[in-house]
C-alpha cells in the first residue's frame, strides 16, 4: 500500500527514526532533496517480481524505480531474499525489528556482490544509483508496513541518510512578549540594494529602432583552374557604336512584388513506398492458363486392407520407441536455439552479452579557450598514456576572419593537453604565434613538436621541461577517476584558481619563403632516412627525425630540414652586433635557436597538371614510411624501467647533408598519394628532374590521377596492416587503393546521404575502419561483414565531426578520441568486438582484397575487349557503306535498303503513338461479339 506524499509517516519527517523527536514541527521534505541521484529517470515506478528481471536496456530507456511519484526520489524499495538477508546481516524480526529498523551495508560489500551474482543479485536493478552513491555506507530500512511497496527500501543521499539517522531537534517556541513592556526604538540606517527589474526596459526595447531588414550576403567564387588565365582585351569606340556604346537602364514593373495570394485544395495520403524493378524477360503476348490438383485417395476396400495389414502394425510398433524419444528431446531443449550465435556471445560484463557500440569514457571542453571555436587536429601524446593534445582554430569563414582580423592579432587560440585525470583543466598550453590547423610529435623524441598554421608558417616547441609534469598528471586509466590522491602541485594551483603553464614557441618558420596558404598536413619523415635538395633519399646517420613534410593548397609541398646549414660568411663586426640585437628570451628554449625566423624549406615540388599549366591543390598526404605508435603497455603487468637514454648532440650540431657524403637508399620508394581541394587523388614522386635548357630543378608530373570524390579531400591514410592498402575520404564518399593497382579503387561507396569529413583506421582490426560525418554521427564500417553500407552507425554529438584518433591504451581496453566543431573533445571506448580481432582475420580481408585486385583486371580486359569489338563493328559498317557494286544491281540494293529503312520507320511511329494513347489497336475481338 503506497501514502500520499504528504503523509506525515514518511522517513524524512521523522517517523520511525532511532531518535523521536518531538510531535512539534517535525520537518516536512520540499519537494526532492539536494541529495537526490543525478540523472535519475522519471517515470512510474514499478516492482518486478524476481526471476523476471529483464537485462540492462540503454541508459535512456532504464525505468524509475524509486518513490518520485510520491515525493520521495531518493527511496529505492527492494525485495530482499532470505539468502542475501543472510549475506548482509539483514534478517527481518532478528537482526532487524520495527524498534530498530535501520541497517547500515558498506557499499563496496554490495558492488561484489553484483560482480559475484551479475543479474541474480537483488540489487542489480539500482546498480547505477549504488555505484554513484558519494558514501562508503548505504542506509537499508525494514519498513514492516510497507509504505513503499516492499519490505525493505534503499535511501540513495548522504542528507537523508543523516536526516533519519539523526532527526534535527524541534526549536523551542520563543517567549511571548510581556504586555505592557513598551520596546525601545532602535535607529537602522538605509541599507544599499540591488535594482530590481520590473519590466521597464522590455518597453524601452520595444521603443527602440532596430534593423529589420536582413542583410543579404553575396559570396563569388570560381574553379581554381581558371586562375592565372590570360585575358584579351580590345578598344571600342563608345561614339560610333550605337548598338553597344549606350545602355539605358529603363523602369519596368516587377512581378515579384504583386504576387496574389490564391486559395488551393491540395490533399495529401501517407502511402507505402514503391519501388519500379525491371527484368530482362520479354513478354511477347498474354496466355491464359489454369491447373487443378485432385487428392488421390483409397478406396474404402484399400483403405480397411492397409489398416489390417500386419506389415503397418510391425512398422508402428518398430518406430514408437524412436518417437516418444524424439518428443521428449523437443520438450527437453530448445530445437530452434541459435547455437552459431551463441559461440559469438561476450562473458565479460554483467549482462552477459557482446556489445558492438562505442561508449562515451570521458569529454573535454574549456569556456574560456575553446569558446566559439573549433577543434582543428588532435594527437594523443606517443609515450605518455592518458594525455591528448589538442588544436583549436577561430570557427569563421574567409570574411568574417577578415572583418576580424585586428581582434585574431590580439589573441591566439593556443594548443591544449587534457589528462584522464583532470578533464576540467588543461594540463599544458603550447603558445602559437598563429591559429593551428595541424600538428604532430616527433616519432624520435615526442618531447619536440611541429605545427602548421594558418598563415602558412611552420612552429617548433620543445616541451622537455615539462615531460615529468604530465607524467605526474596521468592516473590510472583504467581505474578509479578520483584525483585527490597522489594529486600533483600544480593540478592543485589550477584548482585554486591559477592557469596552466604556458610554453612558447622555440622556432618559427620565415614567413618570405613559407606556404602562402594554410598548412593542411605535416607528417616527420622515418629517423632511418633523409633527402636532399634533389629528392634522392640517403641513410640519416642522427638517429633522430631531423626532416618532415607539409602541403597546403597554394599549390606547394615543401620538405623543411631541423639541422643548422652552413652560414654565409659575414664580417667579424656584423656578426658581434647581430650578437647583441638578438636575445632569447629566459622562457623559450634554446633547441631552434638557429632556426627562428630564417628557417626555409629544403625542397619545393609542386603537382602540375599534364593537360594545362594550371597546378593541383594538395590538402592530405601519405607516404609509404609512416608512424603508428600502435605498442600495448598493460598497467596490470609489471612496469619495466626502461634503460638511459643516450645523450644525443643538438639539433644545431647534427651535420647536414651536405657536410659528408652519405648511404644511399635503394630500396625506399620516393612514390607518395595526395589528395587534392577538387577531389582528384593523386600518385607521383617527390624526386626532382633538372631542365636540360635552363638547368633549374622541376617537379615531376603525376603518373596517376583520379576523380573519385566530389568534394575537399580530408583523409588519405595508409591501413597499419598493409602498407600499399590506403584510405581516402571526401566529399560525400570514401575510396580504398591499392599501391601499384592504378585501373581504379579497389572499393568505392555510394553517395552518402551527409557529407563526410575525415575517417581513420582501426590500430587493431585490419578490417575496421571509422568514417565521420557532417551531421555528428559515425559509420563504422567491417569488411568481413559488410561491403555496401556500413556496419553501424552511432551519434556522438550534433555538429560537425572534424577528427578522428583511435589509441590503444592496453590489451584490454582501447580508446577513440572524436572531435567537433563546437570544440568538445570525445573520448570513446571502444567495445570488445571491435577491437579484438579473429584469429584468421588479417589473411581474409588480404584474401578479399586480393579479389577486388583480380576483378579489376578482368573488368579491365573486358573493357578492352569491348573497346576492339565496337571499333571492329564501326570498321564493318564503314565498309559496307563504302562498297559500290557497279550497274543496275547497285541501285535495286539502294532501293530495297530504303524501302525496308521505311517501313523499320512506321512500324517505330506506329508503337510510338499507341503508347502516347494517339493511335487505338483494333479490338480482335470485336467482329465475334458483334
Amino acid at each position: 500500500m503506497a501514502e500520499s506524499p504528504a503523509s506525515p509517516e514518511s522517513p524524512l519527517s521523522g517517523g520511525g527514526s532511532a531518535k523521536k523527536p518531538k510531535a512539534k514541527r517535525s520537518p516536512k521534505p520540499k519537494g526532492s532533496p539536494k541529495g537526490s541521484p543525478k540523472g535519475s529517470p522519471k517515470s512510474t515506478p514499478k516492482s518486478t517480481p524476481k526471476g523476471k528481471q529483464k537485462p540492462a536496456a540503454k541508459k535512456d530507456e532504464e525505468l524509475d524505480l524509486s518513490m518520485a511519484s510520491m515525493g520521495h526520489p531518493e527511496i529505492f524499495p527492494l525485495v530482499l531474499t532470505e539468502k542475501t538477508q543472510e549475506i548482509f546481516n539483514c534478517r527481518t524480526d532478528i537482526d532487524v525489528t520495527v524498534e530498530n529498523p535501520y541497517k547500515l551495508v558498506n557499499k563496496e560489500d554490495i558492488i561484489n556482490d553484483m560482480k559475484t551474482r551479475a543479474a541474480i543479485s537483488d540489487f542489480h536493478p539500482i546498480k547505477k544509483i549504488v555505484i554513484d552513491y558519494p558514501g562508503e555506507e548505504l542506509l537499508i530500512v525494514f519498513d514492516r508496513e510497507l509504505k513503499y511497496g516492499q519490505i525493505f527500501y534503499l535511501i540513495a543521499t548522504e542528507e537523508a541518510k543523516e536526516s533519519i539517522l539523526n532527526p534535527p531537534e524541534p526549536e523551542e517556541e520563543e517567549g511571548e512578549v510581556k504586555e505592557g513592556v513598551q520596546e525601545e526604538y532602535v535607529y537602522k540606517p538605509p541599507v544599499r540594494k540591488p535594482w530590481v527589474s520590473l519590466g521597464s526596459e522590455k518597453e524601452i526595447e520595444e521603443e527602440s529602432v532596430k534593423e529589420s531588414t536582413r542583410k543579404i550576403k553575396y559570396k563569388i567564387s570560381r574553379q581554381h583552374k581558371e586562375f592565372g588565365a590570360r585575358i584579351k582585351f580590345h578598344n571600342r569606340n563608345a561614339t560610333t557604336d550605337a548598338k553597344h556604346g549606350y545602355v539605358e537602364c529603363t523602369t519596368y514593373h516587377d512581378k515579384n512584388f504583386t504576387i496574389r495570394q490564391l486559395e488551393k485544395n491540395v490533399g495529401t495520403q501517407v502511402v507505402p513506398i514503391e519501388n519500379e524493378t525491371g527484368t530482362q524477360t520479354k513478354w511477347t503476348y498474354p496466355k491464359n492458363a489454369t491447373t487443378q490438383y485432385y487428392p488421390r485417395e483409397f478406396s474404402d476396400e484399400e483403405r480397411q486392407k492397409y489398416l489390417s495389414s500386419e506389415d503397418l502394425k510391425n512398422f508402428i510398433v518398430s518406430v514408437a520407441i524412436r518417437v516418444e524419444l524424439a518428443l521428449q528431446q523437443n520438450e527437453i531443449m530448445n530445437a530452434f536455439f541459435d547455437d552459431w550465435k551463441a559461440l559469438a556471445e561476450d562473458e565479460g560484463g554483467f549482462a552477459g552479452k557482446s556489445d558492438v557500440s562505442l561508449k562515451e569514457y570521458q569529454s573535454f571542453t574549456d569556456l574560456h579557450y575553446l569558446k566559439d571555436r573549433t577543434v582543428s587536429c588532435i594527437c594523443w601524446h606517443p609515450t605518455i598514456y592518458g594525455i591528448i593534445a589538442v588544436a583549436v582554430t577561430e570557427r569563421l569563414s574567409y570574411e568574417d576572419r577578415v572583418q576580424q582580423s585586428g581582434r585574431l592579432l590580439l589573441w591566439k587560440a593556443p594548443i591544449l593537453f587534457w589528462s584522464f585525470a583532470d578533464p576540467i583543466h588543461p594540463q599544458l598550453m603550447l603558445e602559437c604565434p598563429e591559429d593551428i590547423y595541424c600538428f604532430q610529435f616527433s616519432p624520435s623524441n615526442p618531447n619536440i613538436i611541429a605545427g602548421g598554421c594558418m598563415n602558412g608558417q611552420v612552429v617548433l616547441w620543445d616541451i622537455s621541461e615539462y615531460e615529468e609534469r604530465l607524467q605526474n598528471a596521468k592516473s590510472g586509466t583504467g581505474g578509479s577517476k578520483n584525483t585527490t590522491v597522489n594529486m600533483p602541485s600544480f593540478m592543485l594551483e589550477q584548482q585554486i584558481g591559477k592557469e596552466p603553464h604556458l610554453v612558447r614557441y622555440c622556432a618559427v618558420s620565415s614567413i618570405e619563403y613559407g606556404h602562402k596558404s594554410v598548412i593542411t598536413d605535416i607528417q616527420w619523415l622515418p629517423e632511418l632516412l633523409e633527402v636532399n635538395r634533389m629528392g634522392t633519399v640517403f641513410e640519416n646517420r642522427a638517429g633522430v627525425c631531423v626532416q618532415l613534410v607539409t602541403c597546403s593548397p597554394d599549390c606547394t609541398i615543401y620538405f623543411w630540414d631541423l639541422r643548422a646549414h652552413r652560414p654565409t660568411i659575414q664580417p667579424s663586426n656584423e656578426k658581434k652586433k647581430e650578437e647583441k640585437i638578438v636575445a632569447v628570451p629566459p622562457d623559450v628554449p634554446v633547441t631552434f635557436k638557429h632556426l627562428d625566423l630564417s628557417w626555409r624549406p629544403l625542397i619545393k615540388v609542386n603537382l602540375p597538371k599534364t593537360d594545362t599549366g594550371a597546378e593541383y591543390s594538395p590538402t592530405k598526404l601519405s607516404f609509404r614510411e609512416e608512424h603508428y605508435h600502435t605498442k600495448i603497455q598493460d598497467k596490470t603487468q609489471p612496469q619495466i624501467k626502461p634503460e638511459a637514454p643516450i645523450e644525443k648532440l643538438p639539433y644545431s650540431q647534427i651535420q647536414s647533408t651536405s657536410m659528408k657524403p652519405l648511404k644511399l637508399l635503394e630500396n625506399i620508394t620516393t612514390n607518395f598519394f595526395v589528395g587534392t581541394e577538387d577531389g582528384e587523388v593523386l600518385y607521383t614522386d617527390w624526386k626532382m628532374e633538372r631542365d636540360g635548357d635552363s638547368g633549374r630543378l622541376l617537379s615531376q608530373k603525376p603518373s596517376d590521377t583520379y576523380t573519385i570524390h566530389d568534394g575537399l579531400v580530408h583523409t588519405v591514410q595508409r591501413s597499419p596492416f598493409f602498407k600499399d592498402i590506403i584510405l581516402t575520404v571526401g566529399g560525400w564518399n570514401f575510396a580504398i587503393w591499392k599501391e601499384g593497382v592504378m585501373s581504379g579503387p579497389l572499393l568505392e561507396s555510394s553517395c552518402a546521404a551527409k557529407r563526410y569529413t575525415v575517417g581513420h583506421w582501426s590500430l587493431s582490426r585490419p578490417g575496421v575502419f571509422f568514417i565521420g560525418r557532417e551531421d555528428g554521427n559515425i559509420d563504422i564500417w567491417d569488411l568481413l561483414e559488410k561491403t555496401h553500407e556500413a556496419s553501424q552507425t552511432q551519434n556522438v554529438c550534433i555538429a560537425l565531426i572534424t577528427c578522428i584518433k583511435p589509441w590503444i591504451y592496453s590489451s584490454k581496453q582501447h580508446f577513440l578520441a572524436v572531435s567537433d566543431d563546437f570544440g568538445t573533445l570525445h573520448v570513446l571506448e571502444v567495445s570488445w568486438t571491435l577491437s579484438h580481432p579473429s584469429s584468421n582475420e588479417r589473411s581474409s580481408v588480404l584474401h578479399y582484397f586480393e579479389r577486388e585486385v583480380k576483378h579489376l583486371e578482368f573488368s579491365e580486359q573486358r573493357r578492352e575487349f569491348r573497346d576492339q569489338e565496337r571499333m571492329a563493328l564501326e570498321q564493318e559498317k564503314l565498309m559496307k557503306k563504302t562498297k559500290v557494286v557497279g550497274g543496275q544491281r547497285s541501285r535495286e540494293i539502294i532501293e530495297e535498303q530504303t524501302n525496308q529503312d521505311y517501313v523499320e520507320f512506321l512500324d517505330l511511329e506506329k508503337t510510338v503513338l499507341t503508347r502516347l494513347g494517339l493511335l487505338k489497336v483494333p479490338d480482335r475481338f470485336a467482329s465475334r461479339t458483334n
